[in-house]
């Protein structure tokens, strides 16, 4: 049996919540969600909310996983630029995918209201550039989300505005998203398992799920019972294991990991934010921070493409911080630590079907927090008979990673390494 949270200051901080039954025995229902994470929770609370029976099984415990332990961060568009998703579908259908990644953050705050979720939701994200080339990138960026998808809601800040946002001499200039934002991402998923029992779906934990039937009478199966439905809908994204071999290629499970440092009070926190925004650099291996509600610096860099932790990773990610920061040379790191993500190659969410009764939306490469929930509306969407919108996902072309069970994450490894070493270079 799983913990039910990973020892985290998301997990030390954690709204009270009730550890559901494991399934026992058959039961049915119109919708079968595999995983309660964002994106499952989502589909079935969309879903019971169109009067459908729905049943979700989470291996562990609801936001166990990615949900329950990224950075809170809430970002506009795609992992991917918007010039690659512009040549992939066409200007009509990136505007309409920008469209739906507002309305994924816009989806966040509606939640949060409705069902009065404790998540410490905060307005106010920045991108920073550390590199000329990076700077060079940023008014392009600014003027192409305006100009073409009418996203009015940035601006460039240069390095003199910058200083008075994040109190560091890093960085050369920024875009200040007004859009974005932060919160607390496992109390919110919380808030959403709490909102989908109200509706009346059933949420069963410690069930992991060994086998499908994706045919016309699907069925999904634990080593303790079984449960037949109408549809199902796999949202376990980089904890999918071996139920879906076929989705398993497009997905690669990356390490992330993060720390958080004792309270730093009112006066030491605004010596590093003191306009409490949500950061993360323009590097590949990125660098993401923000203030905790109780004034914590929680602050991850990197990944570990091998799923292997790297050595160390508690001082290493104190030496990155405090470069960046050197006022948080003394303060101590109460908590560490780190969980999967599902990348995708291309950088987009993986949207699609297996077959008429069975779909799937993974791959969300880093802006989970706002995608995965119009990723879950428009599946609900799909399954509920109106799949024009879930169609426009599904044209984002996405290609296996290449190796084979064996030789996939060291290849994956490989063309990192020399990416990083290329920026570095």
């Amino acid at each position: 049996m799983a913990e039910e949270h990973v020892d985290s200051y998301y997990g030390a901080s954690a709204n009270s919540s009730h550890g559901r039954e494991s399934l026992q025995g058959d039961i049915s229902c119109d919708v079968c969600v595999i995983g309660a994470g964002f994106t499952g929770l989502t589909v079935a609370l969309e879903l019971a909310e169109k009067g459908l029976d729905v049943v979700v099984l989470e291996a562990a415990w609801a936001a166990w996983g990615a949900s329950g332990r990224n950075g809170g961060q809430i970002c506009s568009g795609f992992s991917a630029d918007m010039d690659k998703i512009e040549g992939w579908v066409g200007t009509e259908d990136a505007r309409r995918l920008w469209s739906m990644a507002e309305e994924g953050k816009a989806i966040i705050a509606e939640r949060v209201a409705r069902h009065a979720i404790p998540c410490d939701l905060k307005y106010g994200y920045l991108y920073a550039a550390d590199r000329p080339k990076h700077r060079a990138w940023l008014a392009p960026m600014v003027r192409d989300w305006n100009e073409t998808y009418g996203y009015d809601q940035a601006r460039v800040v240069g390095r003199e505005e910058l200083r008075g946002l994040v109190r560091t001499d890093r960085y050369l200039g920024g875009v200040l998203d007004e859009g974005g934002g932060h919160l607390h991402p496992l109390n919110y998923a919380l808030g959403l398992a709490t909102a989908a029992e109200a509706a009346g779906v059933r949420i069963f934990e410690n069930s992991p799920v060994t086998a499908i039937d994706t045919g016309a009478n699907p069925w999904a199966r634990t080593e303790a019972g079984r449960v037949r439905a109408k549809f199902l809908a796999i949202a376990a994204n980089a904890y999918l294991g071996g139920v879906a071999p076929d989705l398993r290629r497009h997905i690669m499970p990356v390490g992330t990991y993060i720390v958080a440092t004792e309270p730093l009070g009112e006066e030491g926190a605004a010596a590093v934010l003191p306009t409490d925004l949500a950061v993360a650099d323009l590097n590949f291996a990125i660098s993401y921070f923000r203030l905790s509600a109780d004034r914590r610096m929680l602050f991850g860099t990197g990944v570990s493409y091998s799923t292997v932790p790297p050595p160390n990773t508690a001082e290493r990610y104190r030496k990155k911080m405090v470069d960046l920061f050197p006022q948080l040379a003394e303060a101590r790191i109460d908590y560490i630590w780190g969980g999967f993500v599902g990348i995708s190659r291309e950088r987009t969410p993986h949207l699609g079907r297996l077959s008429p009764t069975t779909y799937f939306a993974q791959g969300f490469s880093g802006h989970g927090v706002s995608l995965t929930g119009v990723a879950g509306r428009v599946v609900a969407e799909a399954i509920a008979g109106q799949a024009g919108r879930f169609d426009v996902f599904a044209k984002l072309p996405h290609t296996a990673f290449p190796g084979g069970r064996l030789l996939r994450t060291p290849l994956l490894v490989l063309a990192m390494t020399w990416i990083r070493l290329r920026e570095l270079i």
